[in-house]
């Protein structure tokens, strides 16, 4: 796949602001979305400067669960469909690869994404940390030399009951790995305290380390303070707008009905 060159312009000014904001010391901030509406309706809130996608969601609106089993063709073209309703720059969430991570990444150029978290599943460190040169030598080729890769641990997410300690370790020997392989940052999603999160920073370097905004995490002025590059939420983000439908379905059942503060986002 070779991208045409005006393409390759566009996609090198959106990469290049994308790290940009990662890089600044203002926290990044991105509400994920899952499809055109939810894009268009994040993009055009104010002081939104970059979309992020997610997978969990996507498969979800399209009947698939989570875990790579919606087709990647499937993902890629639902992604698509967002990047080509906003100007703003769009990073994927492309789970661990879909078999074939730097491949995968290049389908996603291809559409208008300029950065991507990709989940290394716990496999040897080695494995994992090729795998982010892959990406960053297949990203480079298609003309996105800047292309922003969050390198995604699932130490904690898989962790079980293992000692905290002894997975806080395997967070920052996998995220150097990842740093020292090309990725710009380094995604540690879980419930970590602000003694873990200082941590994964002091390792990484400020503006390395993001986050998903799970309830319990620091505050998001304090992970700004603390050096943390951005936070994402994930699936939050539809459960968010999914439990708003429940209840207006609860209410309305109950003889309610439509909250007068609702907005004609549609």
């Amino acid at each position: 796949m070779t991208t045409p060159e005006p393409a390759r312009q566009s996609l090198e000014g959106a990469s290049a602001e994308l790290l940009r904001l990662h890089t600044d010391p203002t926290l990044l901030t991105v509400v994920n979305v899952w499809d055109v509406i939810s894009a268009t309706v994040v993009a055009e809130t104010p002081g939104t400067s970059a979309l992020a996608t997610a997978s969990h969601s996507i498969a979800a609106s399209l009947g698939y669960e989570d875990g790579e089993q919606i087709p990647v063709d499937e993902m890629i073209a639902a992604i698509g469909r967002i990047t080509a309703a906003t100007t703003l720059p769009v990073t994927a969430d492309l789970e661990g690869g879909y078999g074939d991570a730097a491949e995968t990444v290049r389908k996603a150029i291809g559409v208008g994404v300029v950065g991507a978290n990709v989940e290394d599943q716990l496999k040897p460190v080695a494995e994992a940390a090729a795998q982010v040169a892959a990406i960053i030598d297949a990203a480079a080729a298609e003309g996105v030399p800047d292309f922003v890769l969050n390198a995604r641990t699932d130490a904690f997410v898989k962790a079980g009951d293992r000692d905290p300690a002894a997975v806080l370790d395997d967070a920052v020997e996998r995220g150097r790995a990842y740093l020292d392989a090309g990725a710009p940052v380094v995604f540690v999603p879980g419930k970590l305290d602000e003694a873990q999160v200082t941590t994964l920073v002091e390792a990484f370097g400020p503006q390395k380390l993001t986050l998903i905004g799970l309830p319990g995490i620091p505050p998001l002025a304090r992970l700004e303070e603390l050096g943390v590059a951005r936070v994402s939420y994930g699936p939050l983000s539809q459960r968010v707008a999914l439990t708003a439908l429940q209840r207006l379905v609860e209410d309305v059942l109950a003889g309610g009905g439509v909250p007068e503060d609702t907005r004609p986002l549609n």
